[in-house]
């Protein structure tokens, strides 16, 4: 693939799967004045964005397994059609009980960009390439954390919170227009005709069985569980406790979120030098050093802002190099069913992120402690599971432009029930 056209696909697959998080980040600043005008309390405005988060992890079980089957873009028309229709709902929406529930449909909707562009970089790419795929898209993806609470603050200032949500609508249906134009299918048929509801049930027990593949998934996910607990405690924290202002929280927000993004770009020059599994190690260790200070400091009474965002924003840098990585890694070894594994791995881990953001829920009450615990506790499962899966044997080095087997030798070992070897 030429420059131009690598650069393409990352923008394309990046805006994609920007639609869904943007529904999040935009959505961010205005959590307080959305309690206050439906009369709802903390823990229930966060349970919209839990409801989000949930239906955003389930509905991708559906969208992977059917992009193997009939191709990549008829289900993200159709993910981003949901997406748009509930998102009006979302804007008409008059108590807290209809708007989760259309949270949880909006979520449904947002599924398809999550599932469906992981499964397109493991059709074109795999090891440092795919590597570079992935942190190019996650870097375009970027824009969301990045800009989107500032321009949620611009809308919601302008328009109220409702003005969100008619926002995201507007950017699903010019989604559908970016597929239409822009995005060629990488499933062509020929690699579908083994693909059905049987091969997506074998491909599910295949992957399930396959203790490596979940444990990258997991490492992943205690990653990602530590971000969402930062996503749903920070409004509150930065805004109620510190005292920010609406857009002041952006910026803080965005900071952090960048030292991710920018990370992951070096994904695939320290792959190539380091190899990609020394490092997820590193930057998983540092990551739970990191957060292990933060939990101390606030332990011993500390509660200071400026320690809170210099240090989540140097294990944010670390996170950056985790997931993205992680998720190459899983995928590497299942081409064949590369739609089905990237949904299980984003359904496994977006659910993991709404477990700990309703378990640190229950015990949130505004001030920093609960949510740094939440964070803390994810980085340090993160670590264990690390060197639980990635110890010894595992430790090999994942070369670069490789592809494993076709997809009907893949297609008939999920059936046998065997798992599929790592490219060497």
């Amino acid at each position: 693939m030429s420059s131009s056209r690598f650069f393409k696909m990352a923008l394309i697959l990046g805006l994609l799967s920007a639609i869904g998080p943007f529904a999040i980040d935009m959505y961010l600043p205005a959590l307080p004045a959305i309690g206050a005008s439906l009369g709802a309390g903390v823990g229930a405005v966060q349970w919209s964005l839990t409801a989000f988060f949930i239906a955003l992890g389930v509905g991708q079980l559906f969208y992977g397994p059917v992009s193997d089957m009939v191709g990549r873009k008829p289900p993200l028309y159709a993910g981003l059609a949901l997406f748009s229709l509930a998102s009006v709902g979302c804007a008409l929406a008059t108590d807290i009980q209809t708007l989760v529930i259309l949270r949880f449909v909006q979520g449904l909707g947002a599924a398809a960009g999550m599932a469906i562009p992981r499964a397109v970089v493991r059709d074109l790419h795999t090891g440092a390439e795919a590597a570079r795929l992935m942190s190019l898209l996650m870097l375009v993806f970027s824009i969301s954390p990045l800009l989107a609470p500032l321009a949620g603050s611009g809308v919601i200032a302008l328009m109220g919170w409702r003005g969100v949500f008619w926002a995201v609508a507007i950017a699903a249906v010019a989604g559908m227009v970016l597929v239409s134009q822009g995005l060629h299918e990488t499933r062509p048929a020929s690699e579908r005709r083994e693909s059905g509801l049987g091969s997506a049930l074998q491909g599910y027990g295949l992957l399930l069985r396959d203790t490596h593949y979940l444990g990258l998934v997991f490492i992943g996910g205690c990653s990602m569980a530590g971000f969402f607990v930062y996503l749903a405690g920070s409004p509150f924290v930065l805004i109620n406790h510190y005292g920010l202002s609406p857009v002041q929280y952006s910026l803080a927000f965005s900071v952090n979120a960048a030292a991710f993004f920018v990370s992951a770009q070096f994904n695939a020059r320290l792959g190539r030098r380091f190899g990609l599994v020394p490092t997820v190690k590193f930057a998983v260790s540092a990551a739970g050093v990191v957060m292990v200070a933060l939990l101390a400091y606030y332990l011993v009474g500390g509660d200071e802002l400026a320690v809170l965002l210099v240090l989540y924003f140097v294990a944010s840098g670390f996170m950056g190099l985790v997931i993205p990585t992680t998720s190459v890694l899983a995928l590497e070894q299942h081409g064949a069913i590369a739609g089905t594994a990237s949904a299980l791995l984003g359904t496994l881990q977006m659910l993991m992120g709404a477990a700990a953001m309703g378990v640190v829920g229950v015990f949130a009450n505004g001030e920093p402690l609960p949510m740094v615990i939440g964070m803390a506790v994810g980085a340090l499962m993160g670590l264990a599971l690390t060197w639980l899966t990635l110890g010894g044997v595992r430790s090999h080095r994942v070369d670069s432009g490789q592809h494993t087997g076709n997809a009907h030798d893949s297609i008939r070992a999920a059936s046998a029930g065997q798992v599929e070897k790592a490219p060497r």
